[in-house]
């Protein structure tokens, strides 16, 4: 259900009946010339959407800004900081606690903004005990990935505009991508730039890692529904234990 979409007369009940809110959290960023700015906000909020219907959880309006400091510098790309991102996400979990959700998910669309959801996670933690919070990043879809997947990683951790990025638009939000500007682009990244701040336009003027011509939207489907079998499974298992907690 879309949160936004109800009214204060209403929610309330609403919301100890479901108990989960997800919040899908994207970037505005280049990623090359086939994906739009926003490819990170419309991957998190599709994903959102089919998540909290196989979970019944409310969906949260998306926050469309994240932390891209890698990228700052290519035309059209918006940073925040990390503190400013983690206040904010702070600030909102607060809220859903003070509101009576007992699990908050931080559905992340862009790795950029991964020290900043984690961070967030662990003040809640130590601040609000009673609400759980996940921070999610295509969790479950390292197998899918390998069976699927046509050339090697440029980088042991990014993924962008490439093969797998360009699949998950295919399949979540084909209408925003152009595979006739797609391009291979497979940079070279040395280990010193996993060792010392490196701006993306060092070793990359297109920001694609990787050969987006083979994208396919099979490929991100089942990555996706691998990612999403993953993401359900451990929500399900926590409002079990919740249940369980409150039947003891």
């Amino acid at each position: 259900m879309i949160f936004q979409d109800e009214n204060a007369f209403d929610v309330a009940a609403k919301i100890k009946q479901k108990s989960c809110a997800i919040l899908p959290i994207g970037a505005v960023e280049a990623h090359g010339p086939h994906l739009p700015l926003g490819t990170d906000n419309l991957l998190a909020e599709r994903l959102a959407r089919r998540l909290a219907e196989r979970t019944d959880s409310f969906v949260l309006p998306t926050l469309p800004y994240g932390q891209v400091w890698s990228l700052q510098n290519f035309p059209g790309s918006i940073n925040v900081s990390n503190e400013a991102l983690i206040q904010m996400l702070y600030d909102i979990g607060e809220s859903l606690a003070r509101q009576g959700f007992s699990l908050f998910v931080m559905l992340n669309g862009h790795l950029g903004n991964a020290v900043a959801l984690k961070e967030t996670a662990r003040l809640l933690y130590r601040d609000y005990p009673e609400l759980k919070v996940y921070y999610f990043f295509y969790p479950g879809s390292k197998e899918a990935i390998e069976k699927v997947r046509e050339t090697p990683s440029s980088h042991a951790s990014y993924f962008h505009a490439c093969e797998l990025e360009t699949s998950y638009m295919l399949y979540l939000a084909e209408e925003y991508v152009d595979m006739t500007k797609a391009i291979s682009d497979i940079p070279s990244i040395d280990l010193e730039a996993d060792c010392t701040p490196t701006p993306w336009e060092e070793f990359t003027s297109t920001a694609v890692l990787g050969d987006a011509t083979l994208a396919t939207k099979d490929k991100g489907e089942q990555i996706i529904e691998a990612t999403l079998h993953a993401m359900t499974s451990m929500i399900e298992q926590a409002k079990q234990r919740l249940i369980a907690r409150k039947e003891q």
